[in-house]
């Protein structure tokens, strides 16, 4: 469980394929309290650290099904992947609930600057059963992009925006973020459920 609150941009230093599998390699500043088994979200994406080599990287396997989800498999040595270790049940939960579930990518339609802060917009592929799932945005609502907590405004049937501030900007991979990027979206694991339960009745 995470938090949607990036810890920092990891800087991937190595990719191998290895069937349909991709291994991951990455460079952060809390490698040395990483531990083998543990979680991490790359790109909103909850991964299993596999290899501490001791060289100031980790390691971390991506299947398939993943890749096909998620912007994981489009990445090149030397991008920045925000990550952030899971939530400790003792913190505060500054962003939302998040799983690492990443459902679907989305494409970055337009950029633009509003008085020190950058809005993005974002358009995904909303069929009705979907939406039926509960996989929609609401207005003032959350939603995880690339692994970051956000506010959504002009919540659309397809699209939405986001405002994020400098600080996020610089810290974590919104800074690469350019019209036609693909990002990871985990949409609010609350909606998904009472979409269920309304869908049960």
């Amino acid at each position: 469980m995470f938090s949607g609150i990036v810890e920092e941009a990891a800087r991937l230093v190595g990719m191998r394929r290895e069937g349909g599998n991709v291994h991951l390699t990455l460079a952060c500043s809390f490698v040395d309290e990483l531990r083998i088994d543990q979680s991490v979200a790359h790109n909103g994406v909850c991964l299993t650290v596999v290899a501490l080599p001791g060289d100031g990287t980790y390691t971390v396997t991506a299947i398939e099904e993943t890749l096909r989800r998620s912007n994981l498999g489009d990445l090149e040595v030397g991008a920045l992947v925000n990550v952030e270790r899971c939530m400790r049940m003792n913190g505060r939960l500054d962003g939302h609930i998040v799983q690492g579930h990443v459902d679907c990518t989305a494409t970055c339609t337009a950029i633009e600057q509003v008085e020190g802060s950058t809005y993005f917009k974002f358009q995904y592929s909303a069929d009705r059963e979907l939406v039926r799932k509960g996989y929609v945005t609401v207005e003032k609502g959350s939603v995880t992009v690339n692994g970051v907590s956000l506010t959504v405004c002009d919540s659309e049937e397809d699209s939405f925006r986001v405002a994020i501030i400098p600080y996020t900007f610089e810290h974590t991979n919104f800074q690469q973020i350019a019209v036609g990027s693909k990002v990871n979206l985990e949409f609010d694991i609350i909606g998904k459920y009472i979409a269920r339960m309304f869908k049960a009745e």
